[in-house]
This record gives structure tokens, sequence and C-alpha cells, in this order.
């Protein structure tokens, strides 16, 4: 059985599915996906339906996210149905066809209102959708840090644990690794790719809408990063050294 983390899908059916695919998910894979399922992109009716139908089968974790956050508070409220239109909510209904978030299937709105938790852990890591403080405890978390904060000055987790999030569209297109946490958000929901790691073997699947795939290690992610901070240390210091002559 692999554990595997999925981020930010926003309604982007077509590179789920062919993630999937491409992956090879199997019944067993506990999968974990990171929040952020609807909006932006064109189907957010049908990855909605896939997370149920994954729930169903008890073996799925699906977290919750600041969109979701916004859509709960749409079902509520007037002012907060204002906010989810211009959040994403258009897309979500012309996704599922319907004129008023009142008329989104029943299953769905039931789904995202309570079928969602704020976190997962285990021995090693654990899963959010943004951020944590690293000096509370993961049940002590603010909403904020959890749904809304930036993947900015992340500092590791009194715990000592391995954060794995989304939330903040990495631009290289490729998830960033600082060690104690790693942001898989890749930018499905702009054109970018939706990423599939897996926390055991740190492989990596990738999908977008078009249909294209590639998968690597997050090993050679990191390897990367470095030769490239490498070659950027070395332009600087031929910068400053010319800039005395």
């Amino acid at each position: 059985m692999r554990t595997l983390a999925i981020g930010d899908i926003h309604g982007c059916y077509h590179a789920l599915t062919t993630l999937e695919a491409s992956a090879g998910f199997q019944p067993d894979d506990h999968i974990i996906t990171l929040g952020d399922y609807i909006h932006r992109g064109p189907d957010s009716r049908s990855a909605v339906e896939w997370l149920i139908d994954r729930q169903g089968k008890g073996n799925l974790t699906a977290l919750r996210a600041n969109h979701e956050c916004v859509f709960q508070a749409a079902i509520g409220s007037e002012l907060g149905r204002e906010t989810w239109l211009g959040f994403g909510g258009t897309q979500m209904l012309a996704s599922c066809k319907v004129q008023s978030i009142d008329l989104i299937p029943t299953e769905h709105r039931a789904f995202l209102q309570s079928g969602l938790k704020d976190v997962y852990e285990n021995d090693t890591l654990f899963c959010v959708h943004a951020n944590t403080r690293e000096a509370s405890a993961l049940k002590d978390q603010t909403e904020h840090m959890l749904f809304w904060k930036k993947f900015v000055d992340v500092t590791p987790h009194h715990r000592g644990k391995t954060m794995v999030c989304g939330h903040t569209p990495q631009r290289s297109g490729y998830p960033k690794n600082i060690v104690h946490a790693i942001c898989i958000d890749t930018a499905a929901g702009r054109k970018g790719w939706l990423t599939c790691l897996d926390l055991d073997s740190r492989c990596c699947w990738h999908a977008n809408e078009a249909g294209k795939t590639r998968s690597f290690s997050l090993d050679f992610v990191d390897e990367a990063a470095r030769r490239n901070q490498q070659r950027q240390s070395l332009k600087d210091s031929e910068n400053a050294r010319l800039s005395l002559i």
C-alpha cells in the first residue's frame, strides 16, 4: 500500500484522472488530498464526484482548504454567496449546470461541508492545506494558518515532523522541498500541473488538463534546485567582483 498526497485540484478533473492513470492508483493506496477541490478549473462537479467515490471506498483522506471554507460560508450567508461567486463560485455553478448554490447536488454539498478533515498525521509527517505555526499543536492551529497562510518563512514544527502542504503555487512548476516542509501545489488551476507525491518513496507524478504527464523523484528536484542556487551564487560573486574593477 502506498500513501499518496495530491495537491490543489481546483476542478481539473481531466488532470486528476490522467494522474490516476499515470501513477497507477491501486484500490489499497491511501490517498490524501490537500484541499481546494473546486473553482477555477472546468469541472468541479466531476472532481467532487471522484472524491466522494474514493472516500466511500474507505481509502481517501480529504482535507479542507480555503476554497472549501468560502463555499461553506456561502451555504448560510447571502454576503458569503456574493464573495463565493467572485471566488470561483461562478465556474462551479457552470460545472454543475445550475443557477444557485442551493441546487448543487446534496451529496456534493454534504461532502464539502462535513466530509473533510483539517489535518492528516502519521509517525513521520503531517499534511495540511496551507501552513502551521511551529510552536502550536496541530489541534490548536488557527484557520488562518491551516487554510490561508502562504508557504513563506516556514520554520520546522516543534514536533519535528515534515509538513506536506499545498495552497502556494510554485512558479518553477515543481514541488518545493525545504527538508522540514514540502509544498506540492504546482498550479493545476492556473494551467500548470497537478502533483501526486508518494510520501514514502518520494516519487512524483504530474498531469495537466491537456493530458500531458511526467514523473520524477523529489530528490531530482532537490538536486536541480541546489545546482541552480550554486550557479546563481557564482554569478552574484562574479558580478560583485566586476563591480570592484
